[in-house]
């Protein structure tokens, strides 16, 4: 296995010796590279059991109350650590989509001077569902600044014609790289196809009244490893809430708006 790996070695090791504070594009570099089947192979460090055995374990370590399972970019680097049990040459990809359901995220070379390299779990769900579908971190999440209240409303006026969904909240997210944008978090009664279909289509009669060049994404609020659905949760109170509206007075949805807060 270690053969098979050391082309790639080369490359994630080329990448890794780029990232430093402040270097967000030479780390995205690194995680495209890890992201690669093939090209992204790293020596996870097993503190029971043999490669490929059901007993295998990953190491783990703790970084600042984060866990990490600790690997190794080469057999070069597996030699210079003094590791002496067993390991196994996995795919970045493969990890990635082990390791993040867990919250646990990947440390790259802890033996080496500095430390090495932690990649929290929320990089690690980037690996494994796709790095274009989220955002660079560390994200800057806030309530929108934005004044959009034709959006806001006809949005509402639509979620209240579909059943399907319970509320609405909006968080603004500044990525690392790349375009600040508008979020709206979903949360839906009901993810059947056809609720999903008329979903879709509330938010596509609603999507004319946004300014030009102003993007706007959508999150499902059920998705339980998402940053900007956490920070949602945490601080962002519905801007239209179904269960809400049926005991407010007439004429408005949801929580009506704290003064100066938008």
């Amino acid at each position: 296995m270690s053969a098979s790996g050391t082309a790639a070695t080369g490359q994630v090791e080329h990448m890794l010796r780029q990232v430093t504070p402040g270097r967000y594009d030479a780390y995205e570099a690194l995680l495209r590279t890890l992201a690669t089947p093939s090209s992204g192979q790293v020596w996870m460090l097993l503190w029971h059991g043999q490669a490929g055995s059901p007993d295998a374990q990953y190491g783990n370590m703790e970084v600042d109350g984060y866990g990490y399972a600790p690997c190794v970019t080469s057999a070069q680097e597996l030699s210079a650590s003094g590791w002496n049990r067993s390991y196994e040459v996995v795919d970045g990809l493969d990890v990635a989509r082990t390791l993040y359901p867990d919250h646990f995220g990947l440390w790259l070379n802890p033996h080496a001077p500095g430390g090495g390299l932690g990649i929290p779990w929320l990089d690690l769900r980037r690996i494994a569902t796709g790095l274009e579908r989220q955002p660079a971190g560390p994200l800057r999440l806030s309530e929108p600044g934005i004044e959009i209240p034709q959006f806001y409303a006809l949005l509402a006026q639509n979620a209240h014609r579909t059943p399907a969904v319970r509320a609405l909240r909006r968080a603004w997210v500044q990525p690392t790289l790349g375009a600040p944008y508008l979020v709206i978090g979903l949360d839906v009664y009901d993810t059947s196809p056809p609720a999903v279909d008329s979903v879709r289509a509330m938010m596509q009669q609603s999507i004319g009244a946004v300014p030009d060049g102003l993007p706007v994404s959508t999150v499902a609020m059920s998705d339980e490893h998402d940053p900007v659905v956490m920070w949602m949760r945490a601080g962002a109170r519905p801007f239209y809430d179904r269960e809400a509206h049926v005991q407010a007075p007439a004429g408005g949805y949801g929580y009506p708006p704290t003064p100066g807060r938008y």
